[in-house]
């Protein structure tokens, strides 16, 4: 496997203008992306047509899916292998231009694309979780797993002292990240404001630290009958405190900067910048940011949280089947801060399992498409199904979502109204995640472990509601030449 990424990506960089030609790389999770000097030098009919490349999206940055672990390993390579530095800014997603791999449809695709501020701030804050998701999804199996055990025990089918080994070490790997959740987010936060990383992340660590409720007591801010209600306690505001408070601290660290002579600069920076930064975030940005957060969950529980049956199935119904259009539009962006929101405030995330229903959809309104495309004899279009079709079954939905449903225009749709029902029976029977990350069925082990069989069950309920109605609704001339 090593051998072949080293053979893919030499073959990318050279159809992109060799390294000469690359300003800078990253990845996200199924995404290479590559900075380019030159654009005009991207071989783009050559590059889509490598084996192991699933699409192409030329946007700010040339953007090749390779799929999830793989963009890691060949973003690895190329920083290796070719000594590219690392792009730290680069959009976390963007489907602004669609290469003609994916039924021409590029110029459609662009015009309806415009960067927004919102679209923009969006993309920045869910940059800040990007990097982090390998640790989530694997944080969110270890500690789903720990669960387990501990459930089995209490039963009384495990009992020895190896299994209570195991749970703890589990339980170990799992909070070793989930508790520290706060620090990485600032690191990371800094590194997209350009604020020193370290400070970031002791913006991070301070809004945990315990001195925390010492001096929420000090100015009469803490609840000791209700901690969590206090204007102000360890972790009030969450990361979403945390990330406006690197946000501030970028602003005065490169303001202090400018006026410090250079021989004071390594010792007054930080320490002036620390203090003015510490206080503004204690004692403002975490007491409002907390109200905030708190809106939120209370807003989110009355949504997608509710004790009533039908209020489940309408809002998850409707979430999973707009979910597709909020991908294209770039709006889906907005929802990672909630999944982390969740994820502190319940232990849990019960949006991603909804959402993950739309890419199910998708597979079952390809297949019914296939179907068509047998009857019709159209063969180019069954060769696209029959090898995005993999990827969309483990959760890459690009190349079924570009190259199938949205040039079709109406299985975009159909897919959506499937996904509908899946969402609506996962909201219905509560299913949690431990974690988020890729959808489709490698996100089974993210479930908790007695939601497992129905987020499966959601999965296939979307396979077959995106089957029949693509099928009821989608007509043979609207196949036959596609």
């Amino acid at each position: 496997m090593a051998n072949q990424n080293e053979k893919l990506i030499d073959q990318i960089v050279k159809r992109i203008g060799g390294e000469g030609n690359i300003q800078a790389a990253t990845n996200c999770m199924t995404r290479l992306r590559i900075r380019m000097k030159d654009e005009d030098k991207v071989e783009v009919e050559s590059l889509k047509e490598l084996e192991g490349v699933m699409g192409v999206v030329q946007a700010e940055t040339l953007q090749i899916i390779v799929g999830p672990g793989k963009a890691k390993k060949l973003a690895d390579l190329l920083l290796e292998r070719y000594k590219v530095s690392e792009d730290s800014d680069v959009s976390t997603d963007d489907h602004q231009k669609v290469t003609e791999n994916w039924q021409d449809n590029k110029a459609s695709i662009k015009q309806k694309q415009k960067k927004s501020k919102l679209k923009s701030a969006l993309e920045t804050i869910s940059g800040i979780f990007i990097p982090m998701i390998p640790a989530i999804i694997a944080a969110g199996i270890f500690n789903g797993f720990s669960s387990l055990i501990g459930t089995l025990q209490g039963e009384g089918t495990l009992t020895n002292d190896f299994w209570e080994a195991i749970r703890l070490l589990f339980s170990l790997i799992g909070t070793g990240f989930l508790g520290y959740f706060a620090i990485f987010t600032g690191v990371n936060a800094a590194k997209r404001f350009g604020a020193t990383e370290a400070l970031g992340g002791m913006i991070g660590a301070i809004s945990i630290a315990a001195p925390i409720v010492e001096l929420s007591q000090l100015f009469n801010l803490y609840d000791a009958e209700e901690p969590l209600n206090s204007i102000l306690t360890t972790g009030k505001g969450g990361i979403i405190g945390v990330i406006f408070g690197v946000f501030l601290l970028a602003k005065i660290e490169k303001a202090i900067r400018k006026r410090i002579p250079d021989v004071f600069d390594l010792i007054a920076t930080p320490v002036l910048t620390l203090l003015i930064a510490v206080a503004l975030f204690v004692f403002i940005i975490m007491p409002v940011s907390g109200v905030l957060s708190d809106w939120l969950v209370s807003a989110l529980s009355v949504i997608i949280g509710s004790d009533n049956t039908v209020v489940n199935i309408i809002s998850g119904y409707i979430l999973a089947a707009v979910f597709l259009p909020m991908v294209l539009l770039g709006l889906h962006h907005g929802l990672i801060p909630i999944y982390a929101i969740q994820l502190e405030a319940l232990g849990g995330v019960s949006l991603f399992p909804v959402l993950a229903m739309a890419g199910a959809g998708e597979v079952g309104a390809a297949i019914a498409i296939y179907l068509i495309c047998k009857k019709v004899g159209n063969h180019r279009m069954k060769q696209i199904i029959a090898g995005a079709l993999p990827a969309g079954l483990l959760g890459i939905g690009e190349p079924l979502i570009y190259g199938v449903t949205l040039p079709l225009g109406k299985p975009f749709i159909t897919a959506g109204l499937g996904a509908g029902f899946g969402g609506a029976y996962v909201m219905m029977t509560h299913v949690m995640a431990n974690a988020w990350g890729p959808s489709g069925l490698v996100a089974i082990p993210l479930m908790q472990a007695d939601k497992m069989i129905h987020y499966v069950i959601g999965i296939f309920i979307s396979y077959i509601c995106g089957f029949i109605i693509t099928l009821l609704f989608i007509k043979k001339e609207d196949v036959a030449n596609a």
